[in-house]
């Protein structure tokens, strides 16, 4: 009985071994992309950037390690297109820092030169994004930074998972705060003196502000615009990047949960996922760039490259400079080439894939991205992403396959195929010997 027990056990494990393998494998590689930084290349110099002593000063802080991409981006834009704010990237030196998805930003600033342009004055708001690298060494300058800024009257601002950040360097100690669904729970775990807050977009603690899931971040800048600069030019900024709902109850994804079975589909059993170019070019919108990197990456469904025309860096419309990793002319070896923002008419590479101009609708940038993700993947795959980013989903239209049926397919075939050899094992065990 027990022999036969000890065999059943055994041939389970063998039948599960290889995709459970092969989703770990595979669900690893798909996150440890998301940061995987870029080649070496040369920093183009630093741009001229305007300084107005009278106006208050914002920075977006990106750790050694980089940082996702639509918590440094989104409060970015927001906060240039307001015009009342000087508005600056900083990282502890002013490297090539990779944002999710492969797009490399260079920082306007390192912590010394952010200093010598401000003097004895600190920032008048820190925006402080999710960092991948949270609770090991490399976020120690980035910390040691934000409580010498905390501690000279600096604002703070965390953008989801950057609460984490905030919590880890001691400066959330006795305040409600909150952060992403997914993480809040562990948070609470390791850093207990929080009162982690569940099911609100931001929490308001007087000098600092908390957002939860990564678009919430929109709703949190927009409420520091309103209470620095006022409800008028909060509501301009809500409109100048097409999010219709400042002012109004957002929908808040369920406080906690684990993620869906189209993410586990995606991440553990797209052994090939899609590889995507995403052409940068200058004058593109910084909400615009983010949306389709982020969407892309929270899928977990393909692995973006981001290229210019010459391979050369590129301004965005606020002034940010990124680096590519590629030449256009590399997209040739790509599955799709996705064109953000407003730009029209590039001609691809011989033998590339055309270009699909993502933004070619109007609504919030991250509506058409997602909504695009739908019809070239699926409406779950699509639906899970716009969960992940706390994107509300009443403006967008889901259309395409409803599931990802491919991938699933393959732990499907892969068991099968493992207890059709286990049956033939059994069967030629019993087999009595001849002579």
């Amino acid at each position: 009985m027990l022999k036969r027990l000890a065999f059943v056990l055994a041939a389970v494990a063998a039948v599960l071994v290889v995709p459970a393998v092969g989703a770990t494998v595979s669900a690893l590689g798909a996150i440890d992309a998301l940061y995987a930084p870029g080649p070496p290349r040369p920093v183009p110099a630093a741009a001229p950037l305007p300084y107005d002593p009278a106006k208050p000063t914002a920075v977006v802080v990106v750790g050694d390690r980089g940082a996702v991409v639509s918590d440094a981006l989104a409060p970015y834009e927001i906060l240039a297109t307001t015009g009342r704010f000087n508005v600056y990237t900083v990282a502890p030196h002013r490297e090539p820092k990779p944002l999710t998805g492969g797009l490399d930003l260079v920082p306007d600033f390192g912590f010394a030169e952010l200093a010598a342009r401000l003097g004895a004055k600190a920032p008048d708001l820190v925006v402080v994004p999710a960092f991948p690298d949270l609770g090991e060494a490399s976020t120690e300058p980035v910390k040691t930074w934000l409580r010498a800024q905390a501690a000279r009257g600096a604002k703070l601002l965390s953008v989801c998972n950057g609460g984490g950040v905030l919590a880890s360097a001691g400066l959330l100690d006795g305040r409600p705060a909150t952060a992403h669904w997914l993480k809040v729970d562990s948070f609470a775990a390791d850093y207990p003196a929080v009162h982690w807050v569940r099911g609100q977009r931001f929490v308001d603690d007087g000098d600092v502000v908390t957002t939860a899931g990564i678009l919430s971040g929109i709703d949190g800048t927009l409420h520091w615009v309103e209470r620095l600069a006022g409800r008028p030019v909060a509501a301009e900024a809500a409109a100048a990047i097409g999010w219709r709902r400042y002012g109004t109850a957002v929908p808040v994804t369920p406080p906690a949960g684990m993620p869906d079975a189209a993410a586990i589909v995606n991440a553990g059993f797209r052994w090939h996922p899609g590889r995507i170019g995403v052409l940068l070019a200058n004058g593109v919108g910084e909400i615009e760039l983010a949306s389709v990197f982020d969407t892309e990456g929270q899928s977990l469904s393909s692995r973006t490259l981001s290229v210019s025309a010459g391979g050369g860096p590129i301004r965005s419309r606020h002034g940010l400079t990124f680096l590519p990793r590629a030449s256009l002319a590399a997209a040739a070896d790509l599955d799709r080439l996705l064109v953000p923002g407003a730009t029209r008419g590039v001609t691809p590479p011989p033998g590339g894939p055309a270009p699909e101009y993502v933004h070619d609708r109007p609504g919030f940038a991250y509506d058409t991205a997602v909504s695009g993700l739908s019809r070239h993947t699926d409406v779950a795959t699509a639906r899970w992403t716009a969960k992940v980013l706390e994107l509300p989903t009443d403006d967008i239209v889901f259309e395409g396959d409803a599931w990802p049926w491919l991938p699933t397919a393959l732990p499907v075939a892969l068991v099968l195929l493992g207890a059709a050899a286990v049956i033939v094992f059994a069967r030629r065990r019993r087999r009595p010997e001849t002579i």
